[in-house]
């Protein structure tokens, strides 16, 4: 079940967001502690100012005309130095926040990219790897710069807020008493603004993430979009998906947007009042003129956080959905932990057995009923039927990407959920229809599942495959870089590769999941040769559609609705002239 969030559904706040963040802020006290001491240090060095603003417009004698021009100076300059410093420090803290915002991405991305290799199968066969990638990349991204730089936003703002409230009451109580109407407007508006606005980057983020989903969907299918001349069709899908994200996005920055200019206009209206009000107050003597000067001043600084705050509020706003969306990975169940009970296996003969296993991707619908099987050591299993049948289920159940609902797999006699998965997944190898190549050498490549392989085991694995010829032609030969999953090699040379990699693995079972089924009829023989020798002394399952590549299997299962319609050698089956025998003869008679 995909649980990609309803951006029709109204959210609420939600605090634990944050709080799961704060960890993270945590992990590097050292340089929170520096940072939250810098943003002190400026911000109260920035605070200065309009108090020595005061003495200077004091010094002039509050319109009496006896100007003590030596304090004016002195009092401008000692401004002048503060603000520089307060500049200068500012600088440092955006440099220490900068630093912790990429500690904390690169943490956070190793922590989610960690987790989806502990997610089970299923998880990626619910989600596009588009959408999975925008939560790796984007998400994080916008979750860090709003880290680095709304966090000392937020935080500076704070202190500037109550530094400012404290001087203005020292000044002038009374006029304080204009921000209990200004103030409590403006938070009720971006509270209002909040409420109508977080639905909206919700659906942006969700947006977003189904766009990333379709590109990638469809760039690694450009042979076939061309091969069917369907350019037109894809780029119109493409350019639907675009204006939908296109205008998530511009919906939830146009009503975003709106907060800042409404709460400064707030603000405005309030320094309004406060240069009526101070005008009357000064008039009848209750306050100097040096003392509105200061607190108009404070008040601006009091009123800028605000409006700073409301500012950055469609960023605050985005930073909350991308991080709804990282947590939500990273609060999806691993696969389930080895039962207490549970126990490696060691030396494995190969016997596997199948005992009443029933087994759906859904509770609502079976692939597998009742199924029934008993494999000797070393004996070669061929599974074929139509598609949808069960065959690729059957070997996500060996390897324990899925647990049956009902029933028993066993392995050598024990029962596969007490053997660690760990161990058991080492007695498989497996060589699939999709051919999987990462961007790294040929000799990288060839060695992924064995860290200790010798350079001479790897070249004698190639060779056994029947590749070395092809590899060693290359200029680099064994250090030639692959990249792009193995473009620059034909489908049988990456298959023939991949054939090579499981060569190195001693593991007792080997999977052939479809290994032939894209190839020419003579890369296929070839392939053909390598597998028989990568069979030798194991208990292979080989799913097939091309019966000429299983006819001396030991065992041949027909899959048809979950349940083992025939089972035989090539001839037994071909002498009961039933569905085997109806499926070879589609292939070979015209």
């Amino acid at each position: 079940m995909n649980r990609t969030p309803d951006p029709e559904k109204k959210p609420t706040f939600k605090w634990h967001v944050i709080k799961r963040l704060i960890p993270y802020l945590l992990e590097h006290k050292l340089t929170l502690t520096s940072a939250l001491l810098l943003m002190l240090l400026s911000s109260a060095l920035s605070l200065a100012g309009p108090k020595l603003s005061g003495q200077a417009i004091a010094a002039l004698g509050e319109g009496s005309g006896n100007v003590d021009f030596e304090r004016v100076l002195f009092f401008c300059g000692l401004m002048a130095v503060f603000y520089i410093l307060s500049a200068l420090l500012s600088y440092l803290l955006s440099i220490v926040m900068l630093g912790l915002s990429k500690k904390i991405s690169y943490t956070m991305r190793k922590q989610v990219f960690d987790h989806l290799l502990s997610l089970p199968v299923g998880y990626f066969d619910r989600n596009q790897t588009g959408d999975i990638i925008s939560r790796l990349s984007y998400d994080i991204d916008t979750v860090n710069a709003s880290l680095s730089s709304d966090l000392l936003q937020i935080c500076t703002s704070a202190v500037t807020i109550v530094g400012s409230f404290a001087m203005m009451c020292l000044i002038s109580p009374k006029l304080i008493l204009i921000f209990a109407v200004t103030l409590p407007l403006s938070i009720w508006f971006i509270r209002y603004r909040a409420r109508k606005v977080r639905p909206l980057f919700r659906k942006r983020s969700a947006k977003l993430g189904e766009l990333n989903g379709y590109a990638e969907e469809m760039l690694s299918g450009q042979k076939s979009i061309k091969a069917y001349n369907r350019e037109k069709v894809i780029i119109g899908r493409f350019d639907e998906k675009n204006l939908e994200a296109v205008g998530s996005y511009y919906d939830a920055e146009y009503q975003g947007s709106v907060v800042g200019p409404s709460v400064n206009f707030i603000n405005n209206l309030s320094m309004s009042f406060v240069s009526m009000f101070g005008a009357l107050l000064y008039l009848i003597g209750d306050i100097t003129l040096s003392g509105i000067s200061e607190f108009i001043l404070y008040s601006r600084r009091f009123s800028g956080p605000v409006g700073e705050l409301a500012n950055i509020f469609s960023d605050l706003q985005s930073a909350s959905s991308a991080a709804e969306r990282i947590f939500r990975v990273l609060d999806e169940a691993p696969e389930p932990p080895d039962l207490p009970e549970a126990s490696p296996i060691s030396f494995v003969r190969g016997s596997v057995e199948f005992r009443d296993v029933s087994f759906g991707y859904t509770d609502d619908r079976m692939v597998l009923t009742g199924f029934n099987l008993s494999v000797p050591p070393g004996s070669t299993v061929a599974i074929v039927g139509p598609t949808g049948a069960g065959k690729t289920t059957i070997v996500n159940l060996l390897m324990r990407f899925y647990d049956p609902q009902q029933g028993q797999i066993l392995l050598d006699g024990r029962e596969v959920t007490g053997i660690t998965r760990q161990s058991l997944r080492k007695c498989f190898t497996m060589v699939l229809q999709d051919t999987w190549l990462f961007t790294g050498t040929i000799r990288e490549n060839i060695a992924f599942g064995s860290d200790s392989a010798t350079e001479e085991q790897i070249r004698r694995a190639a060779e056994t495959a029947g590749i070395a010829p092809y590899i060693e032609s290359l200029s680099e030969g064994y250090d030639t870089v692959l990249s792009d999953d193995g473009i620059n090699l034909s489908k049988g040379q990456k298959q023939l590769l991949t054939i090579s990699r499981a060569m190195l693995s001693d593991a007792p079972i080997l999977i052939l999941d479809e290994a032939t089924s894209n190839v020419d009829s003579r890369t296929e023989q070839q392939i053909q040769q390598a597998m028989n020798k990568l069979m030798t002394g194991r208990t292979s399952f080989v799913i097939a559609h091309r019966l000429s590549t299983i006819k001396n299997a030991d065992i041949i299962l027909v899959i048809r609705d979950g349940r083992i319609a025939e089972r035989g050698t090539h001839d037994e089956l071909m002498e009961q002239g039933g569905v085997y025998y109806g499926l070879y003869h589609s292939q070979f008679e015209s």
